[in-house]
């Protein structure tokens, strides 16, 4: 009987093969036709063995999102319960998952298989399977076609060679290619009797979609999560969720022995799906898949790195010494034996398209500890100042790639982004001509928001989800459910959504942006995954930045921050100001109109051009010693805030190796595991340092035996723990939190404690230490990253000392740092500014630094109260766009004098009033009809309306 069995089941191979051509026949074939034949039936029945569970072509995960409940992790561990040893995993409009998948799916002893599940809303189409890597590319391609530009997905599936298609049983077309299937779910076999499909066999696989878990582990739960979720989905309560959003509650994976009696009637349906599978493989490695080549030729780029190079050494180091020649000499050799030749160009040509637009930029990260690129002048820190060690950046044993971090203004990073975009990817648009695309992040449900989401799908009243949706302490992240949500007067519908919302912690909502990463590739982006297209218009990847490096994407950080935006708006009011001594009265010819009086800019001849960038001559500046010296810093970026400005103070900072310190001890991961307080007591008592452990005294003398950058936790690991580098990196990528679930880290983790036993360290002390690495995984600080952050800081804090005016006014323009406006504003007063209110007449659309004698010239004309002028203040304008609206009649029959001085834009009245009351200044009438704020100071900022928008609600009114 069991050969005869046998035999059966090869005809029904061969039929599948006949009809796929024969072109999928694999060694397991050829292996179970030798078995079939053979005459020992122990033979035949291993051969079946090996072949069992090869049927679930359409698995879902949590990446189908609010739809799938399981981790692909996961998924892999409920397969090996079950004895599937390969099957496909097609989530809906999604290939997030695939790249854990194909990583993980060995450990368990399952082959993968990646594909993707189209729809029209709830309406399966059909379900796309690669055969291949070039087949999934494919399928990415036509997913992203409808993803980026809305394109309607084909009801019937286009002719794609390297992907077999899978019909639903109840829309599938009548003539089908020979890569194309029908799928009959066990529900449809009842129906399949009397349809003509039943003569075409050959056509026809099992199709047994997952979803949840096998309800033996978990009974009910699975399917009520899917449901939940798919309520949430649809934005409205579970009564009213339609049927066919639902999947059938028998969707979770069985052993071969369950597929086989569920299919007993129609077994050829189950080994058709066999070779299906068996002819279906993909796999991803780590190597290198950024763009190969900057100018299309490796030699090229080669010597344009090493040319470029030595150039920016003479610009940095003009007597370079022998130190900084080996220095430059050793990166150059290890960046071109691991291939980062044009990782380096490509970062280089983004920063030199950002000098010749003029834009801010700061290179930071573990990047700045490259002489290399600051020798490009990718990054400004001098690494040997610091003596900063490039395998930070980039060492043979690091396996992963590493990446720059640059900042632009928030005002010009997206013109970086267009630059890039435009350069890398084909101007039609089309999927499969993107080499680069931003990065996504996966948003996940956490407490109070899984609370709110589920109590309005169960119809809760307001009142009581707030209630439930409070966290212990603010602590939404960490799922702590409130006293209220853990106390026994809830009823059941109460404790259901409280039990269910933790289920749902940790699961992907739906697809985020990174920050700044963005991916250039060598091979099109859709090779890895499928694209997307937010409302802001750029492409992004459906996988994050984890999923990028262990595919070996090289990331580039192209970041944003209002810190370079004050410094930028700062320098060209002090570079490019209007000198009134070029203005005269004739400017303004009669007939005068809002357009005649834009101010033309031109560069001041009273006071020296600021170079923002000569950080050495700010490093040795007097004045700026003095402002870290008393924490004087507010508005200067990233040591603004009360803490910072309470540790320099406490640190007595006056000088670069002691701020950069600073920035990086007031990360919360060293603040919040007590380091940070121990560096204090023992930079400040020398005694204290004797307390140290003497292991980690001797491996950062530095820093007093207190870690401090990421780089202390790599020595620490590696010189304490005996740890080599490339576990040493893999516990700096630990810091993680994400990636310190993986089973890696883990053996590293036992690893470390298991050579402190060995080394005999004191009880307790390894594990204090373990404690003190893994604290670092709240946001911690490579020493480069703080170096580049200092320079920052330096260059704030120089435009303060000695620009306090106009550097205010770029802080406020660029809404604040760590305060409101209006703080600002009471700063600029400190610093000798009179604010006044708004006026329809001289406001511009923010804050503006206004000369005393143009306010005197106004006052002639009648337009401003000449009580508080002083004629020796400085004349500044913010420069601002060209107006064209034209003004009323009767302000054209004033004549000029009534035209107003000044081109201003404005906002609300009453919100300026409001602000500069909280300011703490008295009022005075204003002729323009609002307040003005007076001290008897040297300039004025004013806060106002654009007169342009006053036109156009004038005309409205009319």
């Amino acid at each position: 009987m069991e050969a005869i069995a046998c035999r059966r089941r090869s005809a029904g191979v061969a039929r599948c093969e006949e009809a796929t051509g024969g072109s999928h026949r694999s060694r397991s074939h050829t292996r179970f036709a030798e078995a079939a034949k053979a005459d020992s039936p122990q033979a035949a029945q291993s051969a079946i063995q090996n072949q069992q569970s090869l049927m679930f072509l359409n698995c879902h995960s949590w990446f189908s999102f609010k739809y799938g409940v399981m981790k692909p992790e996961a998924l892999l561990e409920e397969a090996a319960k079950a004895g599937v040893r390969s099957f496909a995993l097609t989530d809906i409009h999604c290939s997030a998952g695939v790249p854990d998948f194909v990583r993980d799916a060995p450990r368990y002893g399952v082959r993968p298989v990646a594909g993707i599940e189209f729809r029209d809303g709830a309406k399966l189409l059909y379900i796309g399977i690669a055969k291949s890597n070039a087949g999934f590319q494919r399928l990415n391609e036509l997913l992203s076609a409808h993803l980026l530009d809305d394109e309607p997905i084909p009801t019937r599936a286009p002719e794609l060679n390297d992907v077999f298609f899978i019909y639903p049983f109840s829309n599938a077309p009548q003539q089908l290619r020979v890569n194309e299937r029908v799928g009959i779910k066990p529900s449809e076999l009842t129906r399949l009797a009397f349809s003509p499909w039943a003569k075409r066999m050959n056509d026809l696989v099992a199709l047994m979609p997952v979803t949840f878990q096998n309800p033996g582990s978990s009974p009910g739960r699975g399917w009520n999560t899917h449901r939940l979720l798919r309520t949430v989905a649809q934005n409205t309560v579970v009564s009213k969720l339609p049927k066919d959003e639902l999947a059938e509650q028998d969707e979770f994976l069985r052993s071969e022995e369950e597929v086989r009696r569920i299919y007993r009637d129609f077994p050829q349906l189950v080994d058709n799906a066999v070779p299906l599978l068996e002819a279906c493989n993909i796999a991803f490695d780590g190597s290198d898949k950024t763009r190969a080549a900057f100018t299309n030729d490796e030699r090229a780029d080669r010597e344009q790195l090493y040319r470029d190079a030595l150039e920016g050494l003479k610009y940095r180091y003009p007597n370079a010494s022998a130190k900084v020649m080996a220095r430059l000499w050793h990166e150059l050799d290890v960046i071109e034996k691991m291939g980062f030749v044009s990782y380096f160009l490509i970062n280089q040509d983004i920063v030199n398209y950002a000098r010749r637009r003029g834009f801010f930029h700061v290179g930071r990260g573990s990047g700045a500890n490259s002489l290399v690129a600051y020798c490009l002048r990718i990054t400004d820190v001098d690494p040997m100042e610091l003596d900063l060690y490039f395998e930070r950046f980039i060492n043979p044993a690091r396996k992963k790639p590493p990446d720059f971090d640059i900042d632009f203004s928030w005002k010009d990073r997206d013109e970086v982004y267009r630059y890039v975009f435009a350069k890398y990817n084909a101007a039609d648009g089309r999927p499969g001509g993107i080499h680069a695309a931003q990065i996504a992040t996966y948003t996940t449900f956490q407490w109070r928001g899984a609370i709110r989401e589920l109590g309005k799908a169960v119809g809760l009243p307001p009142a009581e989800i707030d209630a439930l949706s409070e966290g212990d302490h603010g602590y939404y992240s960490r799922g702590r459910p409130s006293a209220h949500a853990k106390s026994g007067e809830l009823d059941k519908v109460a404790q259901a959504v409280i039990r269910y919302g933790q289920r749902l912690i940790g699961m992907p909502h739906h697809l985020g942006i990174h920050a700044g990463g963005i991916v250039i590739t060598e091979k099109p982006v859709a090779h890895f995954t499928a694209l997307f297209r937010p409302p802001k218009g750029f492409p992004v990847t459906q996988i994050s930045m984890l999923e990028c490096e262990d595919l070996g994407l090289h990331k580039f950080d192209l970041l944003s921050q209002r810190g370079l935006g004050h410094i930028r708006d700062a320098v060209e009011l002090v570079n490019k100001t209007q000198d009134t001594s070029h203005k005269t009265q004739d400017l303004r010819p009669e007939g005068s109109s809002l357009e005649t009086c834009d101010l033309d800019l031109v560069t001041c001849d009273f006071r020296e051009a600021v170079d923002i960038h000569d950080i050495p001559r700010f490093k040795e500046d007097p004045a700026i010693k003095e402002l870290l010296r008393t924490g004087n810093t507010i508005g200067c970026f990233y040591v603004e805030s009360p803490a910072m400005r309470m540790l320099l103070k406490k640190l007595k900072v006056e000088d670069y190796l002691g701020l950069v310190a600073a920035s990086s001890i007031i990360r919360p991961g060293v603040a919040e595991s007590g380091m940070m307080r121990e560096y204090l007591l023992r930079h400040n008592d020398p005694e204290r340092r004797k307390l140290a452990p003497k292991r980690l005294l001797e491996i950062m003398p530095e820093t007093y035996g207190v870690m401090v950058y990421q780089e202390d936790v790599i020595r620490v690991v590696h010189l304490y723990g005996g740890l080599d580098l490339e576990d040493s990196d893999t516990v700096r990528r630990g810091m993680n939190i994400r990636y310190r679930d993986r089973p890696e880290f883990k053996v590293v983790e036992q690893k470390f404690f298991t050579n402190c036993k060995r080394m005999g360290y004191p009880p307790g002390e390894a594990e204090e230490v373990w404690r003190q690495i893994q604290s670092f995984a709240s946001f911690s600080f490579a020493k480069g990253h703080s170096a580049s952050y200092a320079v920052e800081s330096y260059q704030s804090l120089y435009l303060k000392a000695h620009h306090p005016l106009e550097f205010l006014v770029g802080v406020a323009n660029n809404f604040g740092g760590f305060y409101r406006t209006e703080f600002y504003l009471h700063e600029a007063k400190r610093a000798g500014a009179m604010v006044e209110a708004p006026c329809v007449n001289t406001s511009e659309e923010l804050c503006c630094s206004v000369h005393q004698n143009q306010r005197m010239r106004e006052s002639e004309n009648g337009n401003t109260n000449t009580q508080h002028i002083n004629a020796s203040t400085r004349n500044l304008h913010l420069p601002g766009p060209r107006q064209h609206q034209e003004p009323r009649e009767r302000d054209r029959a004033a004549g000029p004098e009534r035209a107003p001085p000044q081109r201003t834009l404005r906002r609300s009245a009453r919100l300026a009033e409001a602000r500069a009351f909280a300011c703490g200044a008295s009022a005075h009438p204003h002729p323009c009809g609002g307040i003005a704020l007076h001290r008897q100071e040297q300039a004025a900022i004013a806060v106002g309306p654009h007169p342009a928008a006053q036109a156009r609600a004038r005309h409205r009114r009319w």
